[in-house]
């Protein structure tokens, strides 16, 4: 078997990301994997993922290969939206408070849980910049988030996603108020958007 070709192929067809597990199913086993990384051949990126060492690591899309149970949001949902155009130093991502995501998420990653039954509330899918897809709350969801967390977060991250949120056309502002009832901020959203709008 040419191992390399059929690595290329699932890094193809995996966003450039080879997963162990996905590997094994093409019949490369975790042995051979980790001959290959000796060799410099692949690269691994974390525990049980690896990449070809001319492709550029989509690290939202390896972080959302770890588990089905984050959702990117605040800062990392507002990049991916397209209102803060600086890519986050350290990404976000939100988590049931009845789930804990594992160490290597936790290292590489801020982490705001919610009450499950709010944790699907405005999930949505969007590109990564290397245009892979991966979860994250939609914009409506998003501020809702950054007001709900206004105390963790810079003055000028919340002031500017807010402003930006207010001038964006295409807003839903029904979305928003019924997501700010939801997650009981309605008060404190509608007293920052009064100034705003």
């Amino acid at each position: 078997m040419d191992y390399i070709n059929e690595l290329k192929n699932i890094a193809k067809a995996n966003g450039g990301i080879i997963e162990t597990k996905v590997a094994a199913l093409h019949g490369i086993s975790k042995a051979m994997l980790y001959k290959l990384c000796k060799a410099e051949k692949i690269h691994r990126i974390v525990k049980g993922q690896y990449i070809l060492p001319d492709d550029m690591q989509d690290e939202l899309l390896s972080i959302s290969n770890r588990s089905d149970k984050i959702i990117f949001s605040h800062e990392t949902a507002l990049f991916l939206h397209g209102i803060s155009d600086r890519t986050p130093f350290e990404h976000t991502i939100t988590a049931q408070s009845d789930s804990i995501p594992s160490a290597a998420i936790k290292t590489e990653c801020k982490v705001y849980y919610i009450k499950p039954e709010l944790f699907e509330l405005g999930r949505t899918t969007m590109k990564t910049p290397a245009g892979n897809i991966v979860p994250t709350y939609d914009l409506e969801r998003t501020i809702c988030d950054i007001v709900r967390s206004r105390n963790k977060l810079s003055t000028e991250t919340f002031l500017a996603a807010l402003k930006h949120y207010a001038q964006k056309p295409g807003k839903d502002l029904n979305k928003l108020y019924y997501y700010s009832q939801q997650m009981r901020i309605s008060n404190v959203l509608r007293h920052y958007l009064e100034v705003l709008l």
